[in-house]
């Protein structure tokens, strides 16, 4: 069967090359003629100057007579081609330590220059970018962008343009004015901040960008047709550097951290006694090695004033991905990324990572033995004592990245009657990535690798469910042809964890494997194994530029023992599965559309046993309208499903053939008010599963410095069968599930009040509010029954019962208790807010002051939302947290 199960996924595969293969013909007409010529290449010569000039945003000093100025901007959205509405122009000049740029916007009406006002990356209003690819390489470059209030901008570009990290924040200055023609701005770059080889004539990859706020049009220096891939590699050059030598980066950045907190007493507990404060001092470093490799260093990171994850609840047993928000770990995330099986098409458990930098630092994996009338003090992070990260990239085209972290060892403190005694809840863990990959064929292909490795010290009897180690390897590859019309590529991934009997069982049993599972030959608890070795990967064939047409195809797997965890993301396992997706864009706009896209995608999937799991078409498409509306809506329709995990190691269960929906609008962004809805709904044709989410808000922006939004949302899950437990009940197993009816209420609200581009407060807060009610309990008793309601047996009133929270069952009505099982009955509230004040008083030199807030608490599952939501949010003592940091950059 499993032979049967990737032979279909081979040939599907084959089926869209074939398909492929017999799109890419010759030009038809002139028009298809012109849409395959190759743009062009716009070249800018600059000179280098013995006095700088001041940067102030006016263009005044004769310096800038030294250069031609560049002009002849194409506009690129949403009139590709054409001429922009304003025209721009700049001028680059250069001496030994940085790069100056002054541009001109032009606007015959300067008093409608939109100048709103943000923290920095906040890329409102009017603005102009340069892009500057120093390494050359077709594939990075270094972004800066400012807009008419004066707020900087700055990302790093990697993946040819599909990867834009806002993250990396460098020094440089910027000025902008305002006059009668439209506005200017003076930038200065210090070489220091790029990367660059130490060729005595330089040529590096330029781009600039105008968004004219009022027409939301973009116009660009370098013209790049909408249908052609890439961003990078279709850059101008930017020439006459000479002589330039790479500048070695050093900085230091000492900080240090007070914090308070205030929480609720808790009466006889000594480690809740309503308050804590402490001081916290720390370091980061970023020495430039070489002018292309950089090592960071950070001592004792501190993470206080990043915002808290949003509030959510998942019934499924997985876990939920949340995104990485510390700058140590964000910052040059693209070269440690490798996802296991990204596609276009989606579905494949995209954000499955070899690398998930969240597992460092993490929330300790134990917990102590707490005895009655005993207390514990268990810390709710595993502190990083010192980490290590060199990355870069050579002009020879290797991209390196090494991180190197350690986690201390934790311990929970026991209280008994004043005795106190340690128990050790996490051990001391090394974490270990390494990257490599190279460019080669003109850029136009790559090989690359990632190795990880997590080793735990000393591992006490208490803590042996963990791993000892745990090892991971993969390849990865991309090749790209025509004009990087075409792409093949794909990665294989290997791992492999030890430990103790009591660790790979544990393994074995999660819901990511359950070996355990009832009816799965191809699976096999082994008590006795100390390690798991798992292998997974994905090859993608796909066509995404020259005319309307795009296409991606390909095949992913993740074998039953793979294990990624302890360091990388991974949601389920013993998977083979094909994807498809085509899609057809529009290239010009018409007298209702700026841009339209449709796509159509499918999946199919079997397990590691030949079980066809897994079949879903969809259709979608999505509309920019002439008056900047965005709107979206989506078709989906699964004849086919099967879950091996919703028993929890019961049988394979089928559900219910569906079809579910999603569309959403946004308003034109440009506007002071922005209103946005989203919605979706699942239904299955016998109506054993019903759900539908509702977010609708607004965004207000009244004046420049101040913006509000507020977007409350409401979702409604109602399904038949959702599991409960498994219970052993006479020898034999009782597979118990109930109909849920869950209802989840939240909204997140901002406020962002810009003083200057340099000093912010910004506001974020989140009451949430998940209940749910289980009634029509029943066994799983015929789990791939055609029909619903052969799949199980239901209690009927007179054999259930609920006594002091309890229900009992008397399955035979012989009026003795067969088994009984908790009410499964949940309220789940929690409010959560952070309100951060940020002044950067010098260049990379900031002061944070903090309050964060938390109330997370069980409500009444039979309260109505908005009440359990009052009773255990506003009327309650939260978790304050007060901070106080301040950083101080020394850059030599």
């Amino acid at each position: 069967m499993i032979k049967t199960a990737i032979t279909f996924v081979m040939v599907g595969f084959i089926f869209s090359f074939s398909w492929a293969q017999q799109q890419e013909e010759p030009p038809t007409s002139f028009t298809d003629s012109l849409k395959q010529t190759i743009v062009a290449k716009k070249i800018y010569v600059t000179k280098p100057i013995e006095t700088p000039p001041n940067i102030d945003g006016v263009l005044d000093e004769g310096i800038w007579g030294v250069v031609e100025w560049a002009t002849d901007y194409i506009e690129n959205q949403p009139d590709e081609n054409t001429p922009p509405s304003h025209q721009t122009k700049f001028k680059i000049i250069y001496d030994a330590k940085y790069l100056y740029i002054g541009v001109r916007c032009l606007d015959d009406e300067p008093d409608k220059i939109v100048k709103r006002l943000s923290r920095r990356d906040g890329f409102d209003g009017d603005w102009v970018e340069f892009n500057i690819d120093s390494y050359h390489d077709k594939r990075t470059a270094f972004s800066f962008t400012v807009t008419a209030a004066g707020v900087k901008g700055d990302e790093f570009i990697s993946n040819n343009g599909n990867n834009w990290d806002a993250s990396w924040n460098p020094i440089w200055y910027t000025k902008t004015n305002v006059d009668d023609e439209g506005w200017t701005a003076e930038i200065k770059i210090p070489l220091s901040q790029l990367k660059f080889g130490d060729a005595p004539d330089q040529v590096w990859g330029l781009q600039s960008t105008r968004r004219y706020f009022r027409g939301e049009e973009r116009s660009l220096w370098q013209r790049k047709p909408v249908d052609q891939p890439g961003w990078v590699s279709e850059f101008g050059e930017l020439h006459g550097l000479k002589n330039l030598e790479p500048q070695k980066q050093l900085e230091i950045q000492p900080y240090t951290v007070a914090k308070g907190e205030t929480y609720e007493a808790e009466e006889g507990n000594p480690f809740r006694d309503g308050d804590d404060t402490n001081i916290t001092v720390g370091l980061d470093a970023k020495i430039g090695v070489t002018n292309d490799l950089t090592l960071d260093l950070t001592v004792n990171p501190d993470f206080g004033q990043v915002e808290a994850d949003p509030s959510a609840i998942a019934l499924d047993g997985f876990q939920i991905f949340f995104q990485e928000q510390r700058p140590f770990f964000v910052e040059n995330k693209n070269i440690f990324d490798f996802r296991v099986s990204n596609s276009e098409a989606g579905n494949t458990f995209g954000s499955d990572n070899v690398f998930y930098s969240r597992r460092i630092g993490r929330t300790p994996h134990g917990f102590p033995d707490v005895g009655d009338g005993e207390f514990a003090n268990v810390p709710d992070k595993t502190p990083i004592i010192g980490a290590a990260k060199f990355s870069g990239k050579t002009k020879d085209g290797w991209a390196i990245g090494v991180l190197e972290s350690v986690t201390a060892k934790r311990f929970a403190t026991v209280d008994a009657n004043g005795d106190r005694r340690k128990e050790i809840v996490e051990p001391l863990t090394n974490y270990f990535v390494g990257r490599l990959q190279k460019d080669f064929n003109e850029r136009n292909s790559y090989v690359g690798g990632i190795f990880t490795a997590t080793n735990r010290a000393d591992l006490p009897e208490s803590l042996n469910f963990l791993h000892t180690s745990a090892y991971t390897g993969a390849l990865d590859f991309k090749h790209q042809w025509n004009n990087r019309d075409w792409y093949v590529g794909g990665n294989v991934v290997f791992s492999h964890v030890k430990g103790s009997e009591e660790a790979i069982l544990n393994t074995q049993q999660t819901i990511r494997h359950l070996f355990q599972r009832v009816g799965a030959d191809h699976l096999e608890v082994d008590e006795n194994r100390t390690s798991l070795t798992g292998t997974a990967g994905n090859i993608q064939l796909g066509k995404v530029g020259n005319g309307h047409w795009k296409f991606e195809t390909g095949g992913t797997w993740r074998s039953p023992e793979l294990e990624l965890n302890d360091i990388g993301f991974q949601r389920e396992s013993d998977d083979i599965r094909h994807y498809t997706w085509i899609g057809y864009q529009t290239l010009k706009p018409d007298s209702t559309f700026r841009r339209v896209g449709i796509n159509y995608n499918h999946w199919s999937a079997w397990d590691f046993g030949g079980n066809h799991n897994y079949l879903q078409f969809n259709t979608n498409s999505w509309q920019n309208w002439k008056g900047n509306w965005f709107s979206n809506i989506g078709f989906n329709y699964a004849p086919i499903q099967y879950s091996n995990f919703a028993l929890r190691g019961g049988p394979r269960l089928k559900r219910s053939p569906w079809m579910s929906f999603w569309n959403g609008i946004n308003t034109d962004n440009r506007k002071k008010i922005r209103f946005n809805v989203f919605h979706n709904g699942r239904k299955a044709f016998d109506n054993s599963i019903n759900t539908y989410y509702v977010e609708a808000g607004f965004t207000y922006q009244p004046i420049n410095a101040l913006r509000i939004s507020a977007y409350p949302s409401y979702q409604i899950n109602n399904d038949k069968l959702q599991f409960v437990d498994n219970l052993e009940v006479g020898g034999e197993t009782v597979y118990l599930n109930g109909a849920i009816e869950q209802r989840t209420l939240s909204m997140s609200f901002r406020l962002n009040y810009t003083i200057n581009p340099n000093l912010t407060i910004q506001y974020w807060g989140q009451p949430f509010i998940s209940r749910g009610r289980y009634a029509s309990f029943k066994n799983v008793t015929n789990p791939v029954a055609d029909t619903f309601e052969n799949r199980f047996e239901a209690y009927t009133p007179q054999q259930i019962n609920l006594v002091d929270n309890t229900y009992q069952v008397d399955t035979d009505l012989d009026g003795t208790t067969d088994f009984s099982f908790g009410n499964p009955d949940f309220s789940f509230v929690q409010f959560r807010s952070n309100l951060v004040l940020r002044w950067e008083y010098i260049p990379g030199s900031e002061i944070f002051l903090v309050w964060s807030q938390d109330v997370s608490r069980s409500g009444d599952p039979m309260a109505g939302l908005l009440d359990d939501l009052d009773n255990n949010v506003f009327g309650q003592t939260p978790q304050n947290i007060f901070l106080l940091k301040a950083t101080y950059r020394f850059v030599f």
